[in-house]
Formats: structure tokens, C-alpha cells, sequence
């Protein structure tokens, strides 16, 4: 297998790695809750556990672009593998709160290297079709956060909640003795070198502005919707515990719609402008997210299943807004501080859904919310700039044509 190939392999499975380490807690958290286990029987407190790992992951993606230049993003890869396993590892064997929030908070933060640091090598190894490249790594992100739910939620139920954040996180590291074996991973870093157009300071300033606005809002509707998934198809068929692990293939189902949508998303964005893309997958959100709020019994799964559709097909379009106008030079620092901004966002779904869970006994409150901030998301789709240069950079050279 050539290098550059084994290259993209071992970063796409980072991404599904990445979200799949963050989602273990949501489903584990139903075979934890029980009135004689260490972490208690309510389901919000348990949950809310989570909030340390996802702040720490967004908090520290911002210096990813720093400690790059600094110690090499092939090494940075490489703590991230070592690091988020045996993170996963230790929480498997914590007996108190306190050192699940630990556990969980250190799983955060190793996992924070992989967004700015793999999607960056990514675009610059994906050469001139960074669409289709991005749109299969997010079918690997969908199915780690896919897989996380079900996965966990058989293993929750046939081996104990403790092999659930084991078993992956020794795979995790196992990944890690790959990398090491991947000979010189940053030669790839010479695309990044290729000449990049001159875009208009004012487009990139509104294409910034409008990508780290959506990095605040999809991030939190991101992170909630994957957060609640589980606990949203336990709800509405039922609660029975003896459901677990169909409650988990139903949330790894559905989040395979996501992945479809983003695969065949990433193919169309290198035939056509983000914008014409990003608006339809956007205006569907709102809608989905209303329905999902009222929908009851197995119906529940099909109307998820398209907003996650449109939650992860928007996934592959904003990370393609920082390849088409940021120079590579700027890249790794871009996503640093989209990540961070994005994650920050992120970081207050975990208690928000818990909050809102507590105070009105159900999800519905939580998806509703969610529905409103995905109007902002609707009107960043407006607001981004509809550019055929971006299909031909060579374009950008001439006078620029009004829009």
C-alpha cells in the first residue's frame, strides 16, 4: 500500500477514534445508573460527567497549530493515538466520580490534537480534490460516533460498562504501534507548499466570519444531537432496560444515514460551490429537529435519521470552507481556532441536555432548542459567499466579477 495511502487510512480511522472515544459515556451512562453502583441512579448527574472531556477537547485544539510548528504533526498524531487509548483504558477502571470526571477530562484532551492537526495533513495529502477526501473522512467520524452507541452498548450489556471504554481504547493504541510504523508521515507536508490563489481580503474575512459563527452553533447541535441520540430512541420506544443494545444499533443505524450523506456531499463539493450545497442541507435541520421533538415509537428513527443527515452533510462543507479559502501556510492554525470555537459550543451540550432533561422529565425540550439554533446555522448559509472560482483558483487572478 503506497505511503500517502496508508496515511489517509490511519487518519481517517483517527477521526472515527476521535468521536467514538467522546460518545462512549452517553450509552454507558444507561448501564451505570443503578442505585447500587458507584456513580449513583440518575441519569443527568452521570451525563454531566462528560461536560470536563469535551471542554478540554475544545479548549485545547487552540494550541494544536502552535505545538505543530514546534514538535511536528506526525509526533502530535501520535500522542493522540497513545494518549486517547490508554485515556479510555483508565476510565474503564474508575470507581468514584471524581476520577471518571478525570478520566473522561484526559480522554478530551488527547483527543483535542486530532481535528486541527489530521485534517490538516488530510487536505494537504488530498492534493486537489479535498472534497472527496474530507467526505470519506467524515463517513469514518460518522462511524465512530455511530459505532459508539452500539458498540458500547453490547458490550455494555454482555461484558459490563467497564469493557465498554476498554476494549476500544486498547484498540485505540494498537492504532498508535501503526503510526509509529508509518515511515515519514510529514513528507506529505510538501503539497502544502502548492501555490494558492489570491483571494480577495474581503471574501476571506466573510468566509472566516461566517465559518467560525457556524463552528459555535453546529457544534453544540452536533454534540447534543449525538449526546441525547440513545437516550432519545430508549425514550420513545418505551424505556425498557432489555432494549439497550437495540436502543444502540438503532443510534448506529441512524447515524449511518449521516455518513451516506457525508460521502456523497464531499463527492458534489468538488463539482460545485459550497454554498449551493450547504443551503439545502441546512434548511432541512430546522424541520427534522421540530419533528423529532413529537414523533413517538419506531417513527422516531427515520426522522432522526435525516437530521443527522443534515447535521453531518454540513460537516464536509465547513471543513472544505477552510481548504478553499485559507492558504495552507494558515491552515493548521484556522482549524485550531475553528475547532476550539467550534468545541466550545460543544462542551455546553452535555449539561444543557442534562439540564433540560432534569427539568422536564424528557428530550423534547432539548431537540426543540437545538431546532432554534439551527435557524442561525440556516442564516450562515445565506451569508456565505457563491464563488466559481472556487472550482477553477485560477479564476481568482482576474477581476473579480460582482456576485
Amino acid at each position: 500500500m503506497p505511503q500517502n495511502t496508508r496515511l489517509i487510512a490511519l487518519i481517517n480511522a483517527a477521526h472515527a477514534a476521535t468521536h467514538y472515544a467522546l460518545l462512549v459515556l452517553p450509552t454507558a451512562v444507561l448501564a451505570m445508573a443503578r442505585p447500587d453502583g458507584a456513580f449513583g441512579d440518575a441519569y443527568g448527574p452521570i451525563l454531566a460527567l462528560a461536560t470536563i472531556g469535551f471542554v478540554l477537547y475544545g479548549a485545547f485544539a487552540l494550541p494544536q497549530g502552535w505545538l505543530a510548528q514546534r514538535v511536528g504533526r506526525a509526533a502530535l498524531m501520535a500522542v493522540f493515538f497513545f494518549g486517547t487509548g490508554l485515556s479510555m483504558v483508565a476510565t474503564g477502571f474508575c470507581n468514584s466520580p471524581v476520577a471518571l470526571a478525570a478520566a473522561i477530562g484526559a480522554t478530551g484532551l488527547f483527543a483535542a490534537i486530532y481535528h486541527p492537526v489530521g485534517t490538516a495533513m488530510l487536505v494537504d495529502a488530498a492534493g486537489d480534490r479535498p472534497g472527496r477526501a474530507l467526505g470519506t473522512n467524515g463517513v469514518f467520524g460518522n462511524i465512530g460516533v455511530g459505532l459508539a452507541p452500539a458498540a458500547t452498548a453490547l458490550l455494555a450489556g454482555y461484558a459490563g460498562w467497564r469493557a465498554a471504554f476498554v476494549v476500544p481504547g486498547v484498540i485505540c493504541a494498537l492504532l498508535g504501534v501503526l503510526w509509529l510504523r508509518l515511515p515519514a508521515p510529514e513528507a506529505t507536508a510538501k503539497r502544502a507548499t502548492q501555490t494558492f490563489p489570491d483571494i480577495p481580503r474581503d471574501l476571506v474575512r466573510r468566509a472566516v466570519v461566517v465559518l467560525l459563527a457556524i463552528a459555535v452553533v453546529s457544534g453544540l447541535v452536533f454534540n447534543a444531537f449525538t449526546i441525547l441520540l440513545p437516550k432519545l430512541i430508549e425514550e420513545r420506544l418505551g424505556g425498557d432496560p432489555r432494549l439497550l443494545p437495540i436502543v444502540g444499533v438503532g443510534a448506529f443505524l441512524t447515524m449511518l444515514c449521516g455518513a451516506a450523506t457525508q460521502f456523497t456531499v464531499g463527492r458534489m463539493i468538488d463539482r460545485t460551490t459550497l454554498k449551493r450545497i450547504f443551503l439545502p442541507v441546512s434548511a432541512v435541520l430546522v424541520p427534522g429537529l421540530v419533528a423529532v421533538s413529537y414523533v413517538q415509537g419506531w417513527l422516531v428513527l427515520p426522522v432522526a435519521a435525516v437530521v443527522a443527515a443534515s447535521i453531518f452533510g454540513q460537516v464536509t462543507v465547513n471543513e472544505t470552507m477552510t481548504a478553499r479559502y485559507i492558504s495552507p501556510a494558515l491552515r493548521t492554525r484556522m482549524y485550531s481556532i475553528r475547532f476550539f470555537v467550534g468545541f466550545l459550543g460543544a462542551a455546553a451540550a452535555a449539561p444543557l441536555v442534562a439540564w433540560l432533561h432534569e427539568r422536564t422529565g424528557s428530550l423534547a425540550s432539548a431537540t426543540l432548542a437545538m431546532a432554534a439554533l439551527g435557524v442561525v446555522i440556516l442564516l450562515c448559509a445565506l451569508a456565505f459567499p457563491d464563488r466559481e472560482e472556487e472550482l477553477n483558483p485560477a479564476l481568482w487572478q482576474a477581476p473579480a466579477a460582482a456576485e
